[in-house]
């Protein structure tokens, strides 16, 4: 099958999933009222008498917000695996391994444990600090593996990016269990949730992931090259620690403020780049939109399970990309090794 064919079937398939997060949940709403309510508020057409007061609300207000925040979220940190996965030439790498998610998680913590977020100004000075946090931790691995790496080795920016998502988890738990009445808040944003998530975030994550992509695809050349190797990098005149800075900051942006809205998600950034290879090949220039169409794809259909599978409880999103990213991060790790011995 043609890229372009494939390309198409990845776009079809958001759709429907996006479809499908929209009109499911424990209220079915039909496709039909769905359109009708849409063409309500983008063209002034009126509403079919059999749909009640309430529905607008909840497809407009509700689902519509969270399933376009759940899409953006898993095409960014998709596009964001893509490239650590290149840059560190690592196929286990992903911005997870930066620390970035940790130190926006402890961010966060920080906020909610001092009662700033229950003001007016929450919405606003949560996810702020948050990606402030997340940007810090991740010039705080550069510098400290630049020091200790001489010219920041992808080996060593992630052992010390484990070792900082490690040390801020623990203070995390640590905040947790000193402040137990906020403890329930901090463990659901460890966990990442979609739920109760306006149009607001969403306007800031829109153009935040389109000039994320739109920067990777203009550095898909530059990630093809570091893909066989610094040497290989350096002889073809990238220069690889310039590129690497850049790259490495552009995908802590990215993920920075995706955790700073939606908390803590694992695995998508793992799983997606993967898949998209599987079917794409190793041209960024084709994985890096394919990558995001899945990452998107397969968000919105895993905040879909976290909410249906258990009506009317939620699951976290986290333990839903968890259970199915783990048994994924084992594969790619021994087929690696398998891979290696051969």
């Amino acid at each position: 099958m043609k890229t372009g064919a494939k390309m198409t079937l990845l776009a079809l398939a958001a759709v429907l999933a996006i479809m499908a997060g929209t009109a499911l949940g424990s209220v079915s709403i039909p496709l039909g009222d769905i359109l009708a309510i849409l063409a309500d508020r983008l063209l002034g057409t009126a509403l079919p008498p059999h749909i009640g007061p309430g529905y607008p609300a909840m497809v407009l207000d509700m689902r519509l917000p969270r399933v376009a925040l759940a899409f953006l979220t898993g095409a960014a940190l998709a596009a964001s695996g893509t490239v650590m996965q290149s840059v560190l030439q690592n196929p286990l790498a992903s911005p997870f391994g930066l620390g970035v998610s940790a130190g926006a998680g402890l961010g966060a913590a920080i906020v909610i444990v001092t009662g700033l977020a229950a003001g007016a100004m929450g919405n606003v000075i949560l996810p702020a600090v948050s990606l402030i946090f997340g940007l810090g931790t991740t010039a705080l691995v550069l510098w400290v593996s630049g020091r200790i790496g001489r010219g920041s080795g992808g080996v060593t920016i992630v052992l010390i990016g484990m070792v900082a998502s490690l040390f801020f988890n623990a203070v995390m738990d640590l905040l947790a269990t000193l402040s137990p009445a906020y403890a329930q808040r901090i463990d659901l944003w460890q966990l990442g949730s979609f739920s109760m998530r306006e149009w607001s975030a969403v306007w800031v994550l829109l153009p935040v992931t389109a000039a994320g992509l739109a920067y990777f695809c203009c550095r898909a050349r530059a990630l093809d090259v570091m893909t066989f190797g610094q040497e290989q990098a350096l002889a073809m005149g990238v220069d690889l620690p310039r590129v690497r800075a850049w790259l490495i900051g552009a995908v802590a942006l990215l993920t920075g403020t995706s955790v700073a809205f939606v908390g803590i998600i694992g695995f998508i950034d793992l799983i997606a780049p993967h898949v998209a290879r599987r079917f794409f090949g190793a041209a960024h220039r084709r994985v890096m939109p394919a990558s995001a169409l899945i990452g998107g794809t397969f968000m919105v259909l895993c905040d879909l399970a976290a909410r249906t599978l258990t009506p009317p409880r939620e699951i976290p999103i986290g333990s839903i990309t968890a259970l199915l990213g783990a048994p994924f991060f084992l594969y790619v790790y021994f087929a690696g090794r398998r891979r290696e011995r051969l």
